[in-house]
């Protein structure tokens, strides 16, 4: 019998979970015109094992429009397509999370509502290119967002949130990571306001805040929040990133968050500097709540996480893409699969099911 504290329960908000393995949210693009649909459904019931799912990121408006074939949760539309997903997944035995999500400057006019110019807190423009419509572009220079236009998007967080609690999720976790619009509100190097949510640290976790709060009100305790403090995805810098993000960390404390799912840093932001070396040790000092870990863990190394006490549970991406059946695997100690990285986001001429539900379980 495997006796690794992966396969201890355990529970997130009041969601009770089986194992300490959760799949990660990854963007996979098998979603045209944003709506889920029967091949997701498959996907996700496909890895019902894992104690815990957290979908790809999902919009919670037409302006985050970084990825075609992304899905969404903007309109009412969505709810019967998402609720066709969960049901799926309840049925398997499941537990699944939705991922709420605004690309922010992350994005190009050519995927915005007529041609307009990305949103974002200051008019900097990121890094990186996204496909689009005519091919590979760079992405778009946003504009500056109004308060407005910030009231109106943490009220889309919000009416989103309660949408997927119509369409059956059990949780929600609200993107705040890799450099998409919750994170660049956060950072200095794509927050250049001079308003109450720039410039001081309390400014600028303001935006956060409130799209914790609004999000709350639609499903309560149940709601979790991902963060990449050392990642320099899209661009994404800040001058003092242990100050700022030791001080979100300690304020969340008194929001009552189901966990903290916690970004390791890469070997590039490394290279790039400034980044927190080990993000689950850095959070665990300033978060007495529920951790998450994710990055670059397997089976040993997760169970020695949770061991320790720098994470309660640990999240994993490209292992949960080619299999299914993961803790199985893990517990039984089975050979894992490698996922065929030139089918993750699908490509012109792929059936959307190929390198997405093809992948066997170990039987």
């Amino acid at each position: 019998m495997n006796r690794s504290p992966l396969f201890t329960p355990c529970r997130v908000g009041d969601v009770a979970l089986p194992n300490r393995i959760v799949m990660a949210p990854m963007t996979r693009l098998r979603a045209p015109g944003a709506m889920p649909n029967a091949l997701m459904a498959d996907y996700y019931s496909q890895r019902a094992s894992a104690g815990l799912i957290i979908t790809e990121c999902t919009m919670v408006s037409d302006t985050s429009a970084a990825y075609m074939f992304a899905p969404g949760i903007y309109s009412d539309a969505f709810i019967a397509p998402w609720r066709a997903v969960t049901d799926t997944v309840h049925e398997a035995g499941g537990r699944i999370f939705l991922q709420l999500w605004h690309s922010g400057r992350v994005a190009h006019v050519s995927l915005m509502p007529g041609g307009e110019k990305p949103y974002a807190p200051s008019a900097i423009r990121g890094e990186g290119e996204l496909h689009t419509p005519e091919g590979k572009k760079r992405v778009s220079t946003p504009r500056e967002m109004t308060v407005p236009h910030i009231t109106g998007l943490t009220k889309a967080f919000g009416k989103a949130a309660e949408r997927a609690r119509q369409a059956g999720f059990d949780g929600i976790e609200i993107h705040g990571a890799f450099g998409y619009l919750v994170d660049q509100f956060l950072q200095d190097g794509s927050n250049q306001r001079s308003d109450h949510y720039g410039g001081s640290f309390e400014n600028r976790i303001r935006f956060l805040l409130g799209v914790v709060s609004a999000v709350q009100q639609a499903f309560g305790n149940d709601v979790g929040l991902k963060l990449s403090p050392s990642n320099r995805y899209h661009g994404m810098s800040d001058s003092d990133p242990e100050g700022l993000f030791g001080f979100l960390l300690s304020e969340l404390g008194d929001h009552d968050l189901a966990y903290l799912h916690m970004m390791e840093p890469l070997p590039f932001d490394h290279e790039q500097g400034h980044a927190i070396a080990d993000v689950k040790a850095f959070a665990a000092r300033h978060y007495d709540g529920t951790i998450i870990a994710n990055g670059g863990f397997d089976a040993a190394t997760a169970a020695r996480a949770i061991a320790d006490g720098e994470a309660d549970l640990v999240s994993f991406a490209q292992l949960f893409i080619a299999n299914p059946d993961l803790p199985r695997r893990f517990r039984e100690d089975l050979a894992l699969a490698a996922p065929d990285f030139a089918k993750v986001y699908g490509a012109p001429g792929m059936e959307l099911s190929e390198g997405y539900i093809d992948y066997p379980a170990a039987d």
